[in-house]
């Protein structure tokens, strides 16, 4: 499929420096036309969409205004190879402007192009999960959003209701689901023992605030990423009409796009809910670019190192628990330092769950295991496989 017919060109005039990403990006514009994506890594996205957005219309101006401060943002000690495809038009009806989206992802994932979409409301995320569903690949998603917005199984299909939908949607291709940064006054006891039945993950703000290096393992696991800018509080992002006075602070949002951008596992990625007439002077859309330029840079920083059995490449520890009862292996990457755990599986499901067993880790969890207690996100994922 030719997904240029999805695009308007980029229309904003910025100048940007010598050895900025305006010069470094090959940009959709009149001039220009749509990019050749032979020699792309990285592929930026528009989406000029909100009518799945719940009490913040205006987010879909968004991605122009980012736009506007990540063009100035200098290239330091990498090369990208980054396109940047314009913006997806809101179409006639919003499933129009889905199914743009859908087979955009698909179209990029497919050729290992890294896709960065810039909303537009979070629903968008359905979108993007459809693309993983059209290559029946199941896929571990990552929300960092200080809500889990499941809505309802009566609810629209909106920015408050998407993961019932992807849930509830058949055929399912999600295998987990992990939210950084819940805040339990914005969600129910009922959503949060949902969580619990489905052996989903789901972390507090206080949890990971003051402690992000503890997200890494959990964002080095995802597949996607949907990044709900009212996560971030309202002092570092007051551009959301949902921005709240508690939230992660701008370091830490930068530190999890940094993750993901490192993640040999990640192949998209999307910022949601940013609304240009709630930002002051530009602060929600700076922080944003940032945020990008550090996907951007972890992407250079990768370090393709996945356990192999038998690898010299990786330590391998072995814990006992309960008395033998089980028995854990661990994997420390010597490049990396990162860690994994072996989680079994039945033979006869080893081609659908295969990149699913080996379950990225902290060295707290091995520490956790020397203790004779089991870590709770391997007994969370083998519930799954089994």
């Amino acid at each position: 499929m030719d997904i240029s017919i999805f695009f308007k060109p980029v229309e904003i005039d910025v100048e940007g420096e010598k050895h900025s990403f305006q010069k470094a990006f090959d940009i959709h514009t009149e001039k220009s036309g749509f990019p050749d994506l032979e020699e792309i890594d990285i592929a930026i996205i528009g989406v000029k969409e909100e009518r799945g957005a719940v009490d913040n219309e205006g987010c879909a101006k968004g991605a122009d205004e980012v736009r506007r401060f990540l063009y100035k943002l200098n290239v330091a000690g990498f090369a990208p190879k980054v396109a940047d495809l314009g913006n997806i038009q809101a179409g006639d009806t919003i499933e129009d402007t889905y199914y743009a989206l859908t087979n955009t992802v698909e179209a990029l994932v497919k050729k290992k192009i890294l896709p960065i979409i810039i909303g537009g409301s979070q629903d968008l995320t359905f979108a993007n999960y459809a693309a993983y569903q059209k290559m029946e690949q199941t896929v571990n998603l990552v929300s960092i959003d200080n809500q889990f917005d499941l809505g309802s199984s009566e609810s629209d299909l909106n920015d408050s209701a998407y993961l019932s939908k992807i849930i509830l949607h058949q055929p399912n291709f999600l295998f987990n689901y992990s939210n950084l940064g819940y805040q339990t006054y914005f969600v129910n006891q009922e959503a949060i023992e949902l969580m619990s039945k489905l052996f989903f993950d789901a972390s507090r703000l206080g949890q990971i605030s003051g402690n992000v290096q503890e997200a890494e393992p959990i964002i080095r696991n995802a597949d996607m990423v949907s990044f709900d800018v009212s996560s971030i509080r309202m002092a570092d992002s007051p551009g959301c009409k949902q921005a709240s006075p508690n939230g992660f602070n701008a370091q830490e949002a930068c530190q999890m796009a940094r993750y993901a951008g490192m993640s040999d596992k990640l192949s998209s990625i999307g910022f949601y809910n940013y609304n240009p007439q709630y930002d002051n002077r530009g602060q929600t859309a700076h922080l944003l670019a940032q945020m990008i330029w550090c996907v951007i840079e972890g992407f250079y920083q990768r370090k393709y190192d996945f356990p192999i059995r038998n690898s010299t490449d990786y330590l391998k520890y072995r814990v006992m628990l309960e008395d033998n009862k089980y028995e854990l292996l661990f994997y420390k990457s010597k490049k990396s330092d990162r860690w994994w755990m072996d989680i079994p599986y039945p033979p006869n499901k080893r081609i659908q769950f295969e990149r699913h067993h080996l379950v990225p880790c902290s060295y707290s969890h091995y520490e956790q295991a020397l203790a004779d207690e089991m870590p709770d996100c391997w007994w969370k994922t083998y519930q799954k496989l089994i």
